[in-house]
């Protein structure tokens, strides 16, 4: 039997990541069924066929409505740019459809509000692509810190950097556009704050500054344009527990190429990962012996879920893609009903929604903000 009925919308770098996780899926876990690829929009007809055919699916389309309106379409994919994530996302679970957005939820906290009242009513299956937490690496500390490893968490420093958007010569585009969220709040800081999610709990207060290194960029016709967002952003934060937390984030810092660095120190031991190394876990302890106490380097390996549905001995690697294919294997989890499946869901999406826009209300007014 084949199993859900796909539509994709968008088919850039994200959109492609969909498909093949899609096409991956019920190879890597033999107990899904495998997916029908139905059809899939893009900005144009002739681009929405062109990738329609490069990807697998059916047929393309220049009109994501057309996607919404399909009956043979179980679950919609949303890889389009974050201003369309809350009409498209909520266009679909209105017609009964699963969801697979893409982040950030939306760029408005009403939109993400509403997103999720939608999913709630829908009753359907509504998730976040926060695949960074879906890493057997990250999954193993969850469990590390949750069996009390290293003690009580007391505090924990985040950050992910790139240089995607280092050079100021780089041409403006629409991630520099207000209307695409605050900058590297909604493009980076939801990341790492997905892994704080996952890991730790919820944020109750921050303080938080943006920076804007390059206050406008060239365009393509030979002109500039003012950036309309933040390029980087610093927060404190405070969590439920009473924990404090430190997240910095920059998509301008020469050098950095995929960086997500956490740390969590506890009253017993600390753990460090970074995205750059992300089949290596590093943990100290200090239930070792006083001669051995020092970082121990974990490499993934097939006692790390679920690395092993994808490679058989250690020390091999996962990647960025692998990721997508488990975390889209956990949607039709979650579609199927599984309750714990491992995903932010519109509810959970929200919580980091609500973190982002309280560091930037805090930003422009200089103060603490309770979440």
């Amino acid at each position: 039997m084949m199993g859900v009925g796909v539509g994709l919308i968008g088919s850039g770098y994200m959109g492609k990541c969909h498909a093949l996780a899609w096409t991956s899926v019920a190879t890597v876990f033999p107990d899904v069924e495998r997916p029908r690829l139905v059809a899939l929009a893009d900005a144009t007809p002739e681009l929405a066929q062109q990738h329609a055919q490069a990807f697998g699916f059916g047929r393309g389309t220049g009109d994501w409505r057309d996607l919404v309106a399909n009956p043979a379409i179980d679950v919609i994919s949303i890889a389009a740019p974050n201003q369309f994530h809350a009409e498209m996302a909520v266009a679909a679970l209105e017609e009964g459809k699963h969801v697979w957005c893409e982040k950030p939820m939306a760029t408005s906290l009403e939109d993400a509000t509403r997103m999720r009242d939608v999913a709630k009513q829908s009753g359907r299956a509504a998730i976040l692509g926060y695949n960074y937490i879906q890493n057997p690496m990250i999954r193993h500390a969850r469990r590390l810190i949750a069996e009390g490893k290293i003690g009580t968490v007391n505090h924990l420093r985040l950050e992910m950097d790139e240089d995607f958007m280092a050079n100021p010569g780089e041409p403006f585009y629409w991630k520099s556009e207000r209307a695409s969220g605050y900058g590297a709040l909604d493009d980076f800081a939801v990341h790492p704050l997905s892994l704080l999610a996952v890991l730790h709990g919820r944020v109750t207060a921050v303080v938080a500054d943006m920076a804007r290194p390059y206050p406008e960029r060239p365009t393509t016709d030979g002109g500039f344009r003012p950036v309309e967002n933040d390029d980087i952003a610093q927060a404190l934060f405070r969590t439920e527990t009473g924990a404090s937390g430190v997240l910095m984030v920059n998509r301008a810092a020469w050098g950095r190429k995929g960086r997500i660095a956490l740390q969590v120190f506890g009253s017993n031991g600390s753990i460090l990962f970074d995205q750059e190394r992300m089949n290596e876990l590093q943990i100290y302890s200090t239930d070792d012996a006083a001669g051995l106490q020092g970082y121990r380097t974990l490499l993934a390996a097939p006692s790390h879920p679920p690395y092993r549905q994808f490679i058989p001995a250690p020390g091999h690697g996962l990647g960025f893609n692998e990721l997508k294919v488990i975390e889209c294997y956990e949607l039709l989890q979650a579609i199927s009903g599984k309750r714990d499946a491992h995903v932010i869901d519109f509810e959970r999406g929200l919580e980091i929604e609500r973190v982002v826009h309280a560091m930037a209300q805090s930003a422009e007014g200089g103060v603490w903000v309770k979440v």
